[in-house]
Formats: C-alpha cells, structure tokens, sequence
C-alpha cells in the first residue's frame, strides 16, 4: 500500500513532480476524498467547478477530476476556455454561490510540476480544517483501491449532462471592468507591455486593457509547457527580456504573471523591476490617498513592514498573518481590511475575490498610473520619500532532505538562534522563526510548495539586511 502521506497540502495546494506523485491515481484519490466532504456536507448540488492552466497534463487532469466528481453524483462543471486564470476559476465559485472549487495547477513552480489549488465558498482558498479533512479522508480510502473510487468516462458525462462545460469569461472580465476607472485610462493613453510568461493571462489582461483604449503589446504567450526554459515566476531575474522591451519600445509600463495568473510582477517605465512588497505599498497608498477608502492592510510575516508605516499614516491598522493566502483572506474578511498580499507577489482587494488575482491587480495599477499622471518611477519614488527606508534580501537554499529535520529541530525546537548584530527584541514562532530587531527584522521558515528553506530580512540598509542574512545561513551551515 503506497504511503498517502505524501499527498499533503502545502501553502498554495498539493503540488508534485508529474509521472512520481502527480499521477492519475493520486489525481483520483484526492479528488474522491473531497467528493466524500461535498456529500457529507449535502452540497451534491450546486457542486463544484474545475479550471486548469497550460500546464502539462492540465486538461488531462482536470478530465480525471471532473470524472471522480461526476461518478460520485456531485454535480460537475467544466470551465472550457484555451486560458484560464485560477483568478476567473474563483470568481466563478463566488459568482456562481458555489461551495466549492477546483484549479489544476502548480502555479510557478517548475515545469516538472504540477498540483491542484482547491477553492471554498466566496471563492477563497480552502482553510487547514479543510485541506487537513481530505487528507484525513484520502488515508481513509488509500487501501479500498483507485475502482472503489467512483468514476465515469469523461464524454458519456457529458453526453449524459452530468458534466457540463461552461465559459465564464465575460462575467468574469466585467466583473473587473467595473471595479477600475476604465475612462481614466483611455484617456491616458498608454502602452503597456505583457509578458503572461507563456501562462494564461494574455487573453483576460488584453481584453480589459484594450477595452480601455491602450496599446498593448505582449510577448511570451504562445503555449509552451516548458515555459521558455524559466520560472513561470514573475521575478527580476526571469523579466529580464520584459525589462529591455519596455525600455527599448518606450513603453509606460510592463505587466508580467505567474503561469496561472494570480501573482504579478511589475517593470517600471525606466526598466526597473518593482519588488511585490513596493506593489502592496503603492497600491496601498494610492487606495488610501487617491480613491479615499478607509481600512486595514492585511500582510504575511515575510512581507514589508512599511505597509505598517503607510497604515500608521492613515490611521489605519496592519495586521500580521503566517503565510499562504488563506490566512490573508481570512484575516482581511475579518478585519474588512482594503488590501492584503504577500511578498511573492499575490494581493486581492476588497470587494473583488478573496483570493489572490494577478490580472485585477495589473488593472489596478495601469489604472493608477493613469489617475496620477505621472510615470510608476516616480509614484514610486515620491511615496517612499515619505518613509524611513526599508531595504530587503531575501535568500533561498536548497539542501540534502537528510538535514530538514534537523535545521527544523534547531529552529523550532531547541529554538536556537545567531548571535545577531542587530539588537534582538522579541521572537516567533508562528510561522517559521522571525526574530524583531529594533529597526527590522528576519525570518527562516520553510517554503510551503517547494523544497527550500527561505530566509528574508528587512532593515534600514541592503548592507545591513544582507549582513542579518548571512549570520543566520552561517549559524545554519547553509
């Protein structure tokens, strides 16, 4: 009997090397655990929805759920559209009242990779109490055999209407269309450059962008399940071809998302990439300043604390969550808080889904652009002049699975820590182990859906935050 521990549930889902762990038998199994929960919860009928990226073996994969979900009775739909942000998969549950949802994905990971994100009622990510349920459940069934798991031939269900296929495009589209100042933009007349990273977003940001009258120009979107060799992670190292096209055809701004479209990441008109934690404070500020709402920002413990600063100014409250974007959602439902994200680039703003949405976020942005009439560099620029300087290194580490166990029980454990430079004022151990120094801070914790641990720090110089960094991956033999 194969160990069902290895199907677990990590910050953004299950993930998993295709053709190891990411097989159809393990497909069935998660998907036949959580069709036992839907019945046990009587919510047959309105059921589930399932969506899926360019990945390979998406489509495939969603066929194999959608097949579990339909032979169990559970009334099944089928989101079938050539891109399909998880962002427009998590409308759809909030649009359509539905219990639950399901996007067939490994985000940004590697293209050796692929996993499901499972969704919940108002289009949010699916809480521990949940994810902990169906692995309970996948134990529980991992002995009876993938037959027992109920299951019909993908084209009789559909033939038969117990799987219906659905477009939810428009609504979706709409939806957003109607939270941004569509007319600010046309007349700003801008040029924007997408990079969709060979992922699924050029269809949805080209749409609205376009509505707005401005010139988009897109690169990387031909479907390559290889990913052009790169990360589908919007970072400064993989932009670099987005940097150069936005400084050589002059354009105001460049839009880049991860390979399902709920992380973005951003180059300014002078080519420069703007961090995740310099969006949040951006689009936090101008929401504040510029569109006067009142509220709180919600941020995970590796993520600026200059949110805190801007919050400060405002009169408002931050608040502090573990990561993973359940507990951001949450925390903002909670608190009806403005704006939550993280430092990897996912953020939702009220009154949109609560999950994460890459191409909301980049609409959000041109459309500040657009209100300011000034150019990104300097909205920047001018927004962060208005604060003590708040400088990040962030390090990743990869290392034998041997040693996991034992960088766990020095941390978490035994609670060891450096003998920092930097004045020690408070530690937790909520997520990982942050340690407060006076004027900023550090964080070691390991990476929820890769094999890495992570070590960020934020204080008021690079040289500083690089010098905590270095302490802590010495004092771990990194």
């Amino acid at each position: 009997m194969r160990d069902v521990a290895r199907i677990n549930f990590g910050t953004g889902g299950w993930r998993a090397i295709i053709g190891d762990e990411f097989i159809r038998s393990n497909v069935r199994l998660l998907c036949g655990a959580l069709a036992q929960r839907i019945k046990s919860e009587g919510a047959q009928d309105p059921g589930i929805v399932i969506g899926y990226d360019r990945r390979f073996l998406s489509d495939v994969a969603a066929h194999w759920a959608a097949e579990v979900f339909a032979g169990e009775g559970i009334r099944t739909q089928v989101i079938k559209v050539a891109q399909a942000p998880t962002p427009m998969i998590m409308w759809t549950v909030k649009d359509q009242g539905l219990p639950y949802g399901m996007a067939i994905t490994a985000s940004h990971n590697p293209a050796l990779y692929n996993g499901i994100k499972v969704f919940t009622a108002g289009g949010k990510d699916a809480d521990e109490e949940i994810t902990h349920d169906v692995e309970r459940r996948m134990t529980q069934l991992e002995g009876a055999g993938e037959d027992e798991i109920g299951h019909i031939d993908y084209a009789k269900a559909l033939a038969a209407g117990k799987i219906t296929e659905i477009n939810p495009f428009n609504g979706y589209i709409d939806s957003i269309i109607d939270q941004v100042d569509m007319q600010a933009i046309k007349d700003a007349n801008l040029k924007i450059a997408l990079d969709p990273m060979f992922g699924v977003s050029k269809t949805s940001l080209q749409t609205i962008l376009m509505t707005a009258r401005a010139d988009v120009e897109v690169i990387h979107d031909r479907h390559d399940t290889l990913f052009g060799g790169r990360m589908p992670s919007p970072t400064s190292a993989t932009l670099e071809s987005l940097k150069r096209y936005v400084v050589d055809n002059k354009c105001d701004l460049g839009i880049a998302t991860d390979g399902d479209a709920d992380r973005i990441g951003v180059i300014d008109d002078k080519g420069n990439f703007l961090h995740p934690n310099q969006l949040l404070v951006i689009l936090y500020y101008y929401l504040l300043k510029y569109k006067g709402w009142k509220g709180a920002v919600v941020r995970n413990v590796a993520t600026t604390s200059l949110l805190d600063d801007v919050a400060k100014r405002f009169g408002e409250e931050s608040y502090e969550v573990p990561v993973g974007f359940k507990w951001i959602s949450g925390k903002m439902l909670e608190t009806d808080a403005i704006i939550g994200g993280e430092s990897s680039g996912g953020l939702t703003v009220r009154g949109h889904i609560s999950g994460k949405d890459g191409i909301y976020a980049a609409a959000l942005l041109v459309e500040m652009i657009a209100v300011v009439g000034k150019p990104m560099s300097q909205i920047y620029e001018e927004i962060t002049g208005q604060f003590d300087p708040h400088y990040m290194a962030e390090t990743d580490f990869s290392f034998p699975p041997e040693r996991k166990p034992e960088i766990l029980n020095t941390l978490m454990v035994e609670k060891k820590l450096p003998e920092f430079t930097e004045k020690v004022v408070d530690v937790s151990y909520r997520d990982g182990a942050k340690v407060y120094f006076e004027d900023g801070w550090i964080i070691a914790r390991f990476s929820g859906t890769e094999p890495l641990l992570r070590i960020f720090c934020e204080l008021p110089t690079q040289e500083r935050a690089e010098a905590a960094c270095a302490e802590m991956r010495a004092f771990l033999g990194l």
